[in-house]
């Protein structure tokens, strides 16, 4: 009976001590999981990391290739804009020669240097013709009755609206397609609504033959008054 407790007592005491073993092994065994596991994540973080990393420094020469490829296509379309834009600006500012005491040379529809004794040569006596003349605004030529040229330019922008007045030879005026104001053979404002005459420009001939308009500063001579346009 005593062998029999004692052995009862030693297997339990034996027993005891197996299960306090195997739980300080899982308690062990799950703490080193834990860590196991949190060293995965930081590894596999680390690799998504430099997996992304790697990723952009890979589409850097993708991306730089694109915005190559995009500069090349934006200069090519930017190229004959400026072209035509340099055409326009050529063709209503039209170069001057020497300084603003030299005036600025009339031009044709074309661009071209108007010289004055092929002008003379091909037009009739009573021409009025449209020049390109100071700052690119449309100027007249004026030849007078014995053929010669008249001494003053008519800007041909009206004075109501900016429109472009026509010479209507059969009443020997200017009238304006907008709105009807008429003008005489001088620039003179004969008939509303433009309030003021045409403004006058200078007509002289250069050391190249070129026909040239230069400012006018002095009195109107239609109104004898001070000129507006100055």
């Amino acid at each position: 009976m005593l062998a029999f407790v004692t052995l009862t007592i030693a297997a339990t005491t034996s027993s005891q001590h197996c299960y306090v073993g195997m739980n300080r092994k899982s308690t062990l065994f799950s703490h080193n999981n834990r860590r196991l596991k949190r060293e995965c994540r930081s590894c596999n973080l680390g690799l998504e990391m430099t997996g992304s990393a790697s990723s952009s420094v890979d589409q850097v020469p993708d991306m730089s290739k694109r915005m190559f490829l995009n500069y090349v296509l934006l200069g090519g379309a930017s190229l004959p804009i400026l072209t035509m834009l340099g055409s326009y600006a050529y063709f209503f500012y039209p170069p001057s020669r020497g300084g603003s005491g030299a005036g600025t040379i009339a031009r044709d529809v074309l661009g071209r240097e108007i010289k004055k004794k092929e002008f003379l040569e091909t037009r009739k006596p009573g021409t009025h013709e449209l020049a390109q003349g100071p700052k690119g605004d449309p100027h007249y030529l004026i030849v007078d009755e014995e053929g010669q040229l008249v001494s003053y330019g008519l800007n041909a922008v009206c004075t109501h609206l900016g429109c472009v007045v026509p010479w209507n030879a059969g009443q020997s005026k200017f009238i304006c397609p907008c709105h009807g104001s008429q003008y005489d053979r001088s620039g003179k404002v004969v008939r509303g609504p433009a309030p003021l005459s045409l403004a006058l420009a200078h007509v002289d001939e250069d050391g190249d033959g070129n026909i040239v308009f230069k400012d006018w500063k002095e009195t109107d001579f239609r109104t004898n008054s001070d000129p507006w346009w100055k």
